[in-house]
């Protein structure tokens, strides 16, 4: 079984590559890194950084040099963060990879960009008052696409293995933004409703799927108003499927076809490079239709479906893995990321353990969340579990 554990690229410049490559190889044990690429806004409590134990990551920023000449003329480009400064960490992580023979994936986050989504409106999602989602890229943009494409050119000069494409989908109204509040009940259908992009291509693509989209907004934005104005109308538990004549629910089904082409694109254009795209479905079976995952098609489409194995016992990772097979996703053409820290694990048998279940139902890899967030024990506790 193949095992890597998913860090920061600040991880590697605020320790420095010997300690940094040290815990992964001589705590962990493990066969590769899985360096974040491109990444979203964050702020998190770091316990075994030597400098700070607070950090805030920038909006949707690289971790990686650009080459200036792939982007010229693009309104959508990588911005380098300023944690880099002049360095490329990509490249020195790649360069030690290859050194102590670890495999290196690029972590890459690709429509939950808050930054090119304030900086370019017109590329994020739309609801269906015309309201921009700014944290967000829409699947359906021809930019966007082009984008992400472009992305994984970028990637492949540093000898990537794979791909882990987080966020290569729509997201819901409640994706997470500082600040963020709802001081009256909207109630889940509301919800749902504002989730879904109305921008011209989602439009344009639900059209060409034989659904008539401006009167599914119309009926969105009707819809929303009753239950925006009405207490009791938010708390009605009205089927998204029943709206419309079942034509809202063609819409959204639409949506799951513009990821399974963007998924598709990445997918090549990693092949092209010698590279694997693993999908990161974060939510599991039956959770992401609102977001256009569609499991059995995103299987066909990309080389490796990956999902978060974050549960208490052995039993519940079993359970989630089996869940895939149900939507046409075989045990062995998936990654599992588990967390060795306390709040999934107990000591080292219990990781033990759902690294075992993971071997018997043919699981090939599997992945650690994430070197800078947990103890120096819990890397241990990897090693541990490994090796038992």
């Amino acid at each position: 079984m193949e095992s890597s554990v998913l860090a920061f690229a600040t991880d590697l410049i605020d320790e420095g590559a010997d300690t940094f490559f040290g815990n992964l190889t001589d705590r962990a044990g493990v066969g590769g890194v899985t360096l974040a690429s491109v990444y979203h806004e964050a702020r998190d409590v770091f316990p075994h950084n030597p400098g700070r134990v607070v950090r805030y990551l920038e909006p949707g920023a690289a971790y990686f040099r650009p080459d200036p000449a792939r982007w010229a003329g693009r309104r959508l480009a990588p911005a380098p963060s300023t944690a880099i400064g002049d360095r490329d960490p990509f490249a020195e992580a790649a360069d030690e990879a290859r050194r102590r023979g670890l495999k290196l994936h690029a972590w890459t986050v690709f429509c939950h960009n808050d930054r090119l989504g304030f900086q370019h409106p017109d590329c994020a999602p739309a609801n269906a008052f015309g309201d921009r989602h700014l944290t967000e890229l829409c699947p359906a943009n021809p930019e966007v696409r082009e984008y992400a494409v472009t992305l994984v050119a970028e990637l492949a000069r540093y000898g990537v293995d794979a791909i882990r494409a987080e966020s290569l989908h729509f997201h819901g109204l409640r994706h997470g933004y500082h600040h963020e509040r709802y001081f009256e009940e909207l109630g889940p259908l509301a919800e749902a409703l504002l989730g879904i992009c109305f921008c011209d291509h989602c439009r344009a693509n639900a059209v060409r799927a034989g659904v008539p989209a401006e009167e599914v907004r119309t009926a969105v934005r009707a819809e929303l108003r009753r239950r925006l104005t009405d207490e009791a109308a938010a708390a009605e538990p009205t089927p998204l499927d029943q709206l419309a004549g079942g034509a809202v629910a063609g819409y959204v089904d639409a949506s799951a076809t513009t990821v399974t082409s963007l998924a598709a694109d990445v997918a090549e254009a990693a092949q092209q490079h010698g590279m694997r795209l693993t999908f990161m479905d974060g939510g599991g079976p039956g959770t992401g239709w609102l977001s256009g995952i569609e499991l059995p098609a995103l299987a066909k489409a990309a080389h490796q479906i990956e999902t978060l194995g974050y549960a208490k016992t052995p039993e519940a990772v079993r359970e989630k893995v089996a869940a895939f097979a149900l939507h046409g996703v075989r045990p062995e053409s998936m990654a599992v990321i588990l967390r060795p820290m306390a709040s999934d694990c107990d000591g080292p048998a219990n990781l033990a353990a759902k690294i075992e279940v993971l071997r018997s139902l043919g699981v090939p890899e599997v992945e650690f969340y994430n070197y800078g967030l947990m103890r120096l024990s819990s890397m241990d506790r990897i090693g541990a579990a490994l090796a038992g």
